[in-house]
């Protein structure tokens, strides 16, 4: 075993001086360039205790200045404040803020919600070398965290695990996968019930943006637009709705939430009452994926088509990643006689600028997936998804993005419309270990990439405006904020 002063040396690797993050603060003379330095974001209300835990941990073993509790700083604050900092450094000289802003790597500890919500902050900054991120499994699905080898079980908090964990974040391979733009937008008729969605119910990475109409202006009171993005899946159906039963018991309950197997057993209770097992009155054939919405999806020709969904699918997954439901994959690996038949690529990709769409009937559908070659319904790969809601076939929908719900309202007026629209967005960079399932091109020889967004056909596109970020952070200038401060 490693005595105390290896472990204090090798620790140096990830440590950043108070002075990088804190322009108030003495430069100090560091002689050891770090090879791995890293910020740490834990969500502590994630993993029950396990969250502060770690969060006390990181902070005995790395510098204070570099470990961020979630729910006093976020992490559009915390990078924002970060860059322009560095920039400055950069610009007077110092080496080390340019050596670490070459080298940085991001941990963030928490649920899929948490992670997607840094990702979508990362990808707002439009960095020339944006950091890699490492996800630590704090929730109940960590379908991020498992697919990239990082484990789907809450990890140990205690010293040694922590600096094994980070061992592995030093190792670690990057590799890059696709990011989903999404773009809501509600109209609603004055006096109409469907009202706009309240920020505090809203997953962390869809955000209101407050777009001028080209109209009346009058119009803009019951006129919302939500944009946001994901990594893993957009859901929508029955599978949301346990999931939102399950979120809005663990706020007002949080006692019962203690550990990922209380909650797991928590979620498994809420999947038989919400009528996910069998057929109930709780989920009428109306609020069945085809009597709730028309589907069109984008391939590589670039062309909108209708995408047919049947009857008695109740649960619709598009997905980035190999993993859904706590480490399950639902689309599986098509034989090559579907493949050829149905346009599928083989093996879905993570950076292909492809989705692959799934359905489900029900929970026992999903069970399947336990199985060796189990899948869901395949339905199709596509390069951009929307969903044009049906008028008063329901009065809401339940929505999911990366693991985080919503209940969404629905129109029942004539003139009133929710559309949903997902489209590729770039790409972010994720850490990965030797254990990861997640598949890239340069992993498969066989595929090749989707057309890029840029040729698609957009003559029926409005979404152009809401597409400029996700709208997880501010559309970060810090290079125009260094040369105000460096003026001035």
């Amino acid at each position: 075993m490693e005595n105390s002063f290896e472990k204090n040396n090798m620790l140096k690797e990830f440590y950043i001086p108070t002075y990088i993050f804190m322009p108030e603060s003495s430069v100090e003379q560091v002689s050891h360039i770090p090879s791995c330095p890293v910020i740490v974001f834990i969500n502590t209300r994630s993993g029950g205790q396990l969250g502060h835990n770690l969060l006390i941990t990181y902070r005995k073993l790395l510098n204070h200045a570099q470990v961020f509790d979630l729910l006093d700083e976020t992490p559009d604050k915390v990078l924002h404040k970060l860059y322009n900092n560095v920039e400055r450094l950069k610009r007077d000289g110092d080496t080390l803020a340019s050596e670490i802003h070459r080298r940085l790597r991001l941990i963030v500890a928490g649920g899929d919600g948490t992670a997607g919500w840094l990702l979508g902050v990362v990808s707002d900054l439009k960095l020339v070398h944006p950091p890699p991120v490492a996800t630590v499994p704090l929730g109940t699905g960590n379908n991020l965290p498992y697919s990239f080898g990082w484990g789907k079980r809450n990890p140990g908090t205690d010293r040694e695990s922590v600096i094994s964990f980070l061992k592995l974040v030093k190792e670690a391979r990057e590799i890059n996968i696709d990011s989903w733009h999404t773009v809501m937008r509600m109209k609603c008729p004055k006096r109409s019930p469907c009202d706009p969605i309240a920020p505090s119910d809203l997953p962390h990475s869809l955000h209101a943006f407050h777009r001028v109409p080209k109209t009346d202006p009058e119009d803009m009171e019951y006129s919302y637009t939500y944009r946001g993005g994901f990594w893993n899946y957009f859901s929508m159906g029955m599978d949301a709705q346990v999931s939102y039963a399950f979120h809005s018991q663990r706020k007002l309950h949080p006692e019962k939430f203690k550990n990922q197997l209380s909650n797991q057993k928590q979620y498994l209770k809420l999947a038989c009452t919400q009528g996910w097992f069998c057929a109930s009155l709780s989920h009428p054939m109306s609020r069945n994926i085809a009597h709730l919405a028309k589907v069109k999806i984008m391939k590589k020709s670039g062309k909108w088509e209708t995408l047919e969904i049947p009857q008695s699918i109740r649960s619709i997954v598009c997905l980035n990643l190999p993993s859904f439901s706590g480490g399950l994959n639902p689309w599986g690996t098509p034989s090559k006689r579907k493949q050829r038949k149905r346009d599928l690529v083989l093996p879905p990709l993570v950076d292909d600028g492809l989705l692959e769409i799934v359905g489900f009937k029900d929970a026992w559908h999903g069970l399947v997936l336990l199985s060796p070659k189990g899948h869901g319904t395949r339905l199709a790969q596509a390069h951009r998804v929307r969903f044009k809601f049906h008028r008063g076939a329901t009065d809401h929908a339940y929505m999911r993005i990366d693991g985080e719900p919503w209940k969404q309202p629905l129109p029942q007026e004539d003139d009133g419309k929710v559309v949903v629209e997902i489209s590729h967005a770039g790409q972010v960079k994720m850490l990965a270990t030797k254990d990861c399932i997640a598949k890239g091109i340069n992993d498969s020889p066989m595929s090749t990439t989707c057309t890029d967004s840029s040729s698609s056909d957009d003559s029926d596109d409005d979404f152009t405006e809401e597409r400029r970020n996700f709208g997880a952070a501010l559309s970060f200038r810090y290079m125009n904020d260094v040369k105000k401060t460096v003026e001035a």
